[in-house]
């Protein structure tokens, strides 16, 4: 039986940094009890093949090279050093896959969606970078555990349908001593926003946690816990910069399979309508004073030490 754990948090740590006022670092200890009756359990089976199909359409690596400074950032913040092994779980087109390649790490680039990897490994090959990549389920990884010095996810293992079983599967891969590293949307910040709007279009599925939740310290502090001996997270922005929010909408609803299918559901009539709220929302966080988009997405950066 499943159980739902509820957690008492208390201050581990602090960070302050010049952008952001002091935030807390909290461990936890966790509570367990028993599901409330009557709450329907989520076919995640299913709803993991609706997201395959989702990633797979499109081409999210038109999108996915822009991030390409969020791999960098962890690959710095993680202090990956050459010769050690890493794993890329949910790579995508391989942007912390590259980041750690460039410093001379072994690292292996995993997705199930093996259209994604194949333009990850084109990007590789064209800077002569080795690495191995695998299609694979971030929720049954395919090595043994303590397999790895250091497991990366950018914007990637946040999307898992059962997302307690990927953390679970990051933890188990990843040596004692070892690190993982995350970079994951936020509730608050834009792309946390644009899936919220979404939503109000297009109810997500029931009694499942939204991809935001790794983007919030009490999600990853009951999470990781136990398995850690430090975590610390960092909000940081990636900043979007398209020709207009038009030129955005047009890019996303074309290439970013979420928004695709979202559109390709909907219906004319629907379509007009969430068009106009993307629009909208885009323009409220927009900070360029033109005619451009120039529009900040809070993330958290994450690195977690393995107990």
């Amino acid at each position: 039986m499943h159980t739902e754990c509820t957690s008492m948090n208390r201050l581990a740590q602090s960070i302050a940094t010049p952008e952001f006022p002091e935030r807390a670092i909290m461990t936890t200890i966790i509570e367990c009890i028993p599901p409330a009756a009557g709450k329907p359990n989520p076919d995640l089976k299913a709803l993991k093949s609706r997201q395959q199909a989702a990633w797979s359409s499109g081409d999210y690596a038109v999108i996915g090279t822009t991030l390409q400074i969020v791999g960098e950032r962890l690959a710095e913040s993680m202090d990956l050093r050459a010769g050690q092994t890493v794993l890329d779980v949910a790579a995508g087109n391989g942007n912390a896959t590259l980041a750690a390649a460039r410093r001379g790490c072994e690292v292996t680039s995993t997705d199930y969606v093996e259209s994604l990897l194949a333009r990850a490994h084109r990007r590789a090959e064209a800077e002569g970078l080795q690495v191995q990549f695998k299609v694979a389920d971030a929720e049954n990884l395919p090595f043994a555990s303590a397999s790895f010095d250091a497991v990366v996810s950018t914007f990637g293992a946040m999307f898992s349908p059962d997302q307690d079983r990927t953390a679970a599967e990051m933890v188990r891969v990843t040596r004692p001593g070892g690190r993982i590293g995350l970079a994951n949307w936020t509730p608050e910040g834009f792309i946390g926003q644009l899936f919220k709007t979404i939503g109000k279009h297009l109810p997500p599925p029931t009694a499942v946690k939204p991809p935001s939740v790794w983007g919030t310290q009490n999600w990853l502090s009951s999470t990781f816990g136990a398995a850690a001996s430090a975590i610390v997270a960092e909000p940081r922005h990636f900043v979007f910069r398209y020709r207009s929010a038009q030129h955005f909408l047009e890019i996303f609803q074309t290439y970013y399979g979420p928004v695709l299918k979202a559109f390709e559901a909907l219906g004319e009539k629907g379509s007009k309508a969430l068009s106009s709220d993307i629009i909208e929302l885009v323009e409220r966080f927009n900070a360029s004073g033109d005619a451009t988009m120039v529009v900040p997405s809070e993330y958290l950066e994450v690195v977690i030490t393995r107990r």
